[in-house]
């Protein structure tokens, strides 16, 4: 049994009709002193149809049309609640959920790419000239085996990249120590938060 469109709603059937969360229209009223539901005992609100009416121009001014709330507000003193609640939808009318609106909206997100200038050239280059290794005679097994397993090991950091670069490199111009100051100040950092914690 449907009730007729004279009778009061209560706010879970207001916020139903509307498509919001009861919430919202206790928002609304703290915020529209115009809206004035018929509050009974234990402080239950019941909406007439006119506040129905007001509370849906309401929702289409700040929903649809994007309208601050303070622009609501506006409206309401320059132009009457007649006029907010000629905006609104028909009471035999209900709303869609906006919660099922908003989830079928997909909102593409692409990078953006950093511009060029403020990245850094981190390649030092070659440590040293690398002279050409000797070709190796097929018919001498020894040298291969000798290439094979080096004399010494290499002290280097086993880093690799910028690290290994910078470790044997033995001449830095200023552009380059710029470069890399903030990479040894966050490589300093990382290795100090390490050692505090294998000390603790």
């Amino acid at each position: 049994m449907s009730k007729s469109p004279d009778a009061f709603r209560t706010i879970s059937e207001v916020a139903d009709w509307l498509g919001v969360q009861a919430h919202v229209l206790r928002f609304w009223e703290s915020r529209f002193n115009q809206v004035k539901p018929v509050k009974r005992a234990g402080g239950r609100r019941y909406y007439r149809p006119n506040d129905m009416r007001l509370l849906g121009g309401i929702k289409k001014l700040l929903h649809e049309d994007g309208i601050t709330i303070k622009g609501v507000q506006r409206i309401l003193r320059e132009q009457g609640v007649a006029h907010v609640a000629a905006l609104s939808q028909g009471l035999d009318e209900v709303a869609e959920p906006e919660t099922q609106k908003n989830d079928s909206v997909v909102v593409p997100f692409t990078s953006k790419p950093a511009p060029s200038s403020e990245q850094i050239n981190l390649d030092l280059g070659d440590a040293a000239p690398q002279s050409t290794p000797p070709q190796a005679d097929p018919a001498a097994p020894e040298q291969i085996a000798a290439k094979a397993e080096p004399e010494y090991i290499d002290e280097s950091p086993l880093l690799g990249g910028i690290a290994t670069q910078a470790w044997n490199r033995t001449e830095f111009d200023d552009q380059l120590l710029k470069q890399i100051a903030p990479v040894a100040k966050d490589l300093r950092a990382v290795l100090n938060r390490i050692e505090n914690r294998s000390a603790g």
